[in-house]
């Protein structure tokens, strides 16, 4: 079955810098996107609940945007980014995912997504 691309993005009262540590660090993500994340080069393990879920970093742009591909996707289009975007005219910052879902399961992750980023938020006082 193919996935779909979807993209969400979400106001975020962060610096540009601050945002970064958080998504482009394997510290700053196992504070609020996995249980824990350990880093070898570009591979991340991602542990969730006990469970480990490697991705490849494919793609990365200090203060700009970090992409990711899962090994089980290895081989295809599929991918999942965090990006920072700032507005060049009132400069608020927002995060961007992109990510690939199954048709059922794209409202799912898309909520998954949201509530993963209301964690962030928390963390960074938004």
């Amino acid at each position: 079955m193919s996935k779909v691309k979807y993209q969400l993005e979400f106001a975020m009262n962060s610096s540009i810098s601050l945002l970064f540590d958080y998504i482009g660090t394997s510290s700053g993500m196992s504070e609020w996107l996995a249980d824990e994340v350990r880093e070898r080069g570009d591979e991340f393990i991602f542990v969730w609940s006990g469970q480990e879920e490697v991705a490849n970093l494919i793609r990365y742009k200090e203060e700009g945007f970090v992409r990711f591909r899962w090994q089980e996707d290895e081989g295809t289009k599929y991918y999942w980014e965090l990006a920072i975007h700032e507005d060049e005219i009132t400069s608020d910052v927002a995060l961007v995912i992109t990510d690939f879902a199954e048709e059922d399961d794209l409202d799912q992750s898309k909520l998954y997504w949201s509530n993963l980023v209301d964690d962030l938020r928390k963390i960074i006082g938004f």
